[in-house]
């Protein structure tokens, strides 16, 4: 069943990029792993899972001792500033970065291990009191505040849509964080003159994480390159 699963999801992703005029290579799937035991894991990376997403530290630090390195791990929950230490020693990027007090305990922790740990901004684009993430109004503060820390490096943004019966509903919420990123490179190309410059391969603020199991189609035609997909996979 999940050969199956992950077989038909890299198909909806592939049809989705072509249709959007992008190539599959430019969307990376994690694999959100929440509800998956070790035997269903090891069979989703046996089926070329490249990527293991973790809402909890605690589950994975479980999960990690067992499997080990044999993918990337991403923290695609909420963070908690006590849990920042185990955090950094098995995540290779953090997709919940609110707030500068988190990035202060991420960059400590990441310092003492001789680390720079990759983290995605949440931004709270629909402004929910339920949702975790900096509203768009501030995005810009908190990155200003986050620069000085050598130890943590900013790769992009990550938001979640509203729960809809229709994946449309979501696309207004994606069109926004990529129009934030948008910015945030523009402004990054620019030299203290005013003059353009050009941003190097691979800049620190390309990655949107947006996306998941009922909208990550809609996601992709609007720029998502890192989709969070867990039910439609293990279900």
């Amino acid at each position: 069943m999940i050969a199956e699963n992950l077989k038909s999801v890299t198909q909806r992703i592939a049809r989705c990029c072509e249709k959007a005029g992008r190539r599959p290579e430019e969307v990376d799937l994690v694999c959100v792993t929440k509800e998956a035991g070790i035997p269903r894991i090891d069979e989703a990376l046996a089926l070329g899972v490249r990527i293991i997403g973790e809402n909890r530290v605690q589950d994975a630090l479980a999960k990690h001792r067992v499997i080990g390195p044999k993918a990337a791990w991403h923290l695609v929950g909420h963070l908690q500033t006590n849990k920042a230490r185990d955090a950094v020693n098995i995540f290779s990027l953090i997709h919940s970065l609110d707030s500068v007090h988190l990035a202060r305990e991420i960059d400590k922790e990441a310092k003492r291990i001789g680390k720079v740990q990759d983290a995605l901004v949440q931004v709270n684009v629909s402004g929910e009191k339920t949702k975790f993430g900096v509203l768009p109004d501030v995005l810009t503060d908190i990155i200003k505040g986050v620069s000085p820390y050598q130890n943590i490096s900013i790769k992009g943004l990550m938001t979640i849509a509203p729960a809809a019966d229709d994946p449309e509903k979501s696309r207004p919420y994606f069109r926004k964080l990529k129009e934030l990123l948008d910015k945030i490179n523009e402004r990054r190309a620019m030299d203290e003159s005013g003059a353009k410059r050009s941003l190097p391969e691979g800049d620190e603020r390309r990655i949107l994480s947006m996306g998941m199991t009922d909208d990550f189609e809609v996601a992709i035609e609007e720029g998502s390159t890192m989709v969070r997909i867990g039910r439609a996979i293990f279900s």
